[in-house]
């Protein structure tokens, strides 16, 4: 019987051409026994069993060694024993990957078997790629690890189709480079790329599927993917202006490409060697382009074949062909979705110390640019671009070695929209309706979050049909969300929204003249003296806010007044002392012959304000006296 347990009863984890037997704790290289000391094969089996995902040091040493305290230094020795038998590289792994000061990643795809199967000891194609270190993502290794799972499905002959979903910016082409990169070290698949361009998709059909067509033909199984077409789908090789049909058998082509002979064909093609079909921005994509990738995912016949799609689900509309093809998709379970969200802080600054190359940021940088660029990867490399170009951020040279360091203060950073992203921006906001546009506008007056109603004052539109057409733009964009109701002093009520990026606002507020933003303004603030009339006091602070944007200085230094007599009235001294002083620093913008008179109006108000504070603070130290 030997030193092993029969085939039967032997569970084996397969990865590269290796096998890790758990029944009878032996590491294999096809058939020959390698030698691991209990401890690193206890650490190579833990890894092997969460394969993809990140295992931090102290998980490793509290699973391995409960209840005992062990220097996490012998995890480095026991990683030198495992890369020495697993001959793989610390520099580009194709099996361990540490992740610095945090611990350790699996990187290699790992299927089971539980009848013995052995691993071939020839260095055969892998069902899995061999994972990278994910160079050009951040935060994103799930979603990697999702994607190989579906390959190594595709792999095996199961057909895949995976959308890749998210905001512009978010990092879909980043991730889909980052799988393309996996695929292109294991040297087992072919990949092709279409990009679907906005404005062609109603000029030119089919335009991403020729475009990934011209690469197949390119590609290295070039000569077999063009006698593949050629046989079965002639009038696709021609629309490439490849030898067709004619040129081969004296036959005229075919008039209309046929989407059914390409799926044929493709499947032929991905019938021994995997293929990979990427289309990006698929939001932009013919509608014939479409009804051909819902029949590539719905044919039955087995093939080596994976779609990934990319596209932004916020500019689809309700109707858009898009969508309804991934909700069948989804239905029938034919396709998988990942969708991308904003990158957390931590991320944030994962992101600039590999952007700035350097551990050791300059404090309050990674909250300065995840609060400006709410996690938006995009984003964040252009804020750090315009932060080095206006000299907030600057290099620091000290003997052979330099550093990123700031010039002053963080708060004092200029906040500014990057002209990348403001142009990036105004070219998403000019695809919109004329009246969306100033509704956007309207609403880019208030801060981040913004009511209806508001908005309906600033533009002179009515307040119902603002509240129907911001319900039905929030459904479409995805800088603009729901975020509860407010209730007004008839009793009505209106919605609020916000901006998910403060940047859209920006660039929408910095688009209209000086001259339109105060006539809004000063709409808004006519609006909440007529809902409050009498009630002033309420909403004065707000008021004097439009009235100070509006650059009318004598109504917003009365509204402020206003406040502080209100706020003297609810016992908030400091604040109507604050609310005082900002009023008398706005007479500096009134006409002379008028400063004069209302620097002698707060003057009276500042002295009554200290008097009813002096008095009723004597009054509250009496009773604490005579209890």
């Amino acid at each position: 019987m030997g030193i092993y347990a029969p085939e039967e009863h032997r569970r084996m984890k397969l990865f590269g051409v290796f096998g890790l037997d758990t029944g009878n704790e032996c590491l294999l290289r096809g058939d020959t026994p390698i030698a691991l000391p209990p401890k690193p094969f206890a650490v190579l089996r833990y890894l092997v069993e969460h394969p993809g995902r990140l295992i931090t040091h102290d998980e490793l040493l509290e699973a391995l060694w409960p209840e005992t305290y062990v220097q996490p230094q012998v995890l480095r020795t026991y990683m030198l024993e495992l890369r020495k038998a697993l001959e793989d590289d610390a520099g580009q792994p194709r099996f361990i990957q540490t992740v610095p000061k945090r611990g350790y990643r699996f990187v290699a795809g790992v299927t089971e078997s539980a009848n013995g199967t052995k691993p071939s000891a020839k260095t055969a194609p892998e069902i899995a790629p061999q994972l990278s270190a994910g160079v050009g993502i951040v935060n994103r290794h799930q979603e990697l690890d999702s994607l190989t799972a579906h390959f190594a499905l595709a792999a095996a002959g199961t057909r895949q189709f995976a959308f890749i979903t998210g905001e512009a910016g978010i990092g879909k082409t980043a991730l889909v480079e980052a799988l393309c990169s996996q695929l292109k070290s294991g040297q087992t698949t072919t990949v092709a790329h279409g990009q679907c361009v906005e404005g062609l998709g109603r000029k030119e059909q089919y335009y991403p599927v020729t475009e990934a067509l011209g690469q197949l033909c390119a590609s290295a199984e070039g000569e077999k993917a063009c006698r593949i077409l050629a046989r079965m789908a002639p009038d696709w090789l021609a629309s490439i202006g490849r030898e067709a049909a004619d040129a081969i058998s004296g036959q005229p082509a075919p008039r209309e490409r046929m989407p059914g002979d390409l799926c044929a064909a493709l499947e032929e093609l991905a019938a021994e060697k995997a293929l990979v079909l990427i289309f990006e921005d698929l939001q932009w994509a013919d509608d014939s382009t479409l009804h051909l990738l819902s029949a590539l995912a719905r044919r039955r016949a087995q093939a080596k074949l994976m779609v990934v799609a990319t596209f932004r689900p916020q500019q689809i509309a309700a109707d858009h062909p898009l969508r309804e093809l991934k909700q069948d998709l989804r239905m029938r379970r034919l396709c998988a979705e990942l969708t991308l969200a904003p990158l957390a802080r931590t991320a944030v600054r994962d992101l600039i110390s590999r952007e700035l190359n350097q551990e050791s940021l300059p404090a309050g940088l990674a909250a300065f640019v995840h609060r400006r660029s709410e996690g938006n990867p995009l984003f964040v490399i252009a804020i750090l671009e315009h932060l080095m170009a206006q000299e907030y951020l600057t290099r620091e040279t000290g003997g052979s070695q330099w550093r990123w360091v700031q010039s002053g203060p963080t708060e004092e950073m200029e906040a500014g929209v990057p002209e990348g992203l403001a142009q990036m921006i105004e070219a998403e906001i000019a695809r919109l309706g004329e009246q969306e546009q100033r509704m956007l506008e309207g609403a880019s007056l208030m801060h981040i979050a913004f009511t209806t109603w508001a908005v309906a004052a600033a533009l002179e539109l009515d307040a119902v049909e603002t509240e129907e057409a911001f319900q039905e733009l929030a459904q479409r964009l995805y800088f603009v969300q729901r975020a509860g109701q407010d209730e007004l002093p008839d009793g009505s009520r209106s919605t609020f929204y916000v901006f998910s990026h403060g940047l859209y606002r920006e660039v929408l507020w910095q688009r209209q003249t000086e001259a339109k933003r105060a006539r809004r303004h000063n709409r808004i603030a006519e609006r909440l003296a007529r809902f409050f009339a009498g009630r002033e006091g309420k909403v004065a602070r707000e008021m004097a806010m439009h009235y100070e944007a509006a650059g009318n200085w004598p109504s917003a230094i009365a509204s402020l007044r206003n406040a502080a007599r209100h706020a003297l009235g609810r016992q908030a001294y400091a604040e109507a002392a604050e609310l005082l002083d900002h009023a008398l620093r706005l007479t500096e913008r009134l006409r002379e012959t008028e400063r004069e008179e209302a620097v002698g109006a707060i003057s009276k108000d500042i002295q009554h304000a200290r008097h009813v504070t002096a008095m009723l603070m004597g009054q509250e130290m009496l009773a604490f006296t005579k209890v």
